[in-house]
């Protein structure tokens, strides 16, 4: 058992910690470049095309959903199109209609269903995790929509 007190000589107490204290550990630097951010990707089972839709992206998919990444000036990585279900061979929007989600390419729209919605939750999460991303609370808690359109609000100002 370990004793915390003021003025204490014993070396026990130096190397002691509390129960909340957490400490603070040196990030590393992820100074890649986009190749290399690339082929990380690769090594860990993405399939990479060109995007011809985008001024160099590259369209990165895995298991049904995809992303469109460029080189950013500021971080080796950034998405031209966020993360999305892959449907003929686009990255395809998800709409929350208030009571569904739907999954809408520009040729169709259908109901996303819970399989779809993991498969794009668990791409995105590990994508991040790669690329180094900002991975967002409640993109955490489970998959978010790039557009919201409830009956109800429709049309008001």
């Amino acid at each position: 058992m370990c004793e915390i007190g003021v003025g204490g000589d014993s070396a026990d107490t130096d190397t002691c910690l509390l129960a909340d204290w957490k400490a603070t550990m040196a990030r590393k630097s992820r100074t890649s470049t986009f190749d290399q951010t690339l082929e990380t990707l690769r090594a860990h089972s993405f399939d990479l095309a060109p995007f011809p839709g985008v001024a160099g992206g590259v369209l990165v998919s895995k298991h049904g959903a995809a992303a469109v990444l460029v080189a950013a000036t500021d971080a080796p990585v950034a998405f031209a199109q966020s993360p999305g279900a892959l449907v003929g061979g686009e990255v395809a929007r998800l709409i929350d209609r208030g009571y569904q989600k739907f999954i809408q390419a520009s040729h169709s729209e259908i109901p996303a269903t819970a399989s779809r919605l993991e498969t794009i939750h668990l791409f995105s999460e590990e994508l991040k995790q790669l690329i180094g991303a900002v991975d967002l609370f409640n993109e955490s808690l489970g998959t978010t929509s790039d557009l919201c359109q409830y009956d109800r609000l429709q049309g008001r100002a």
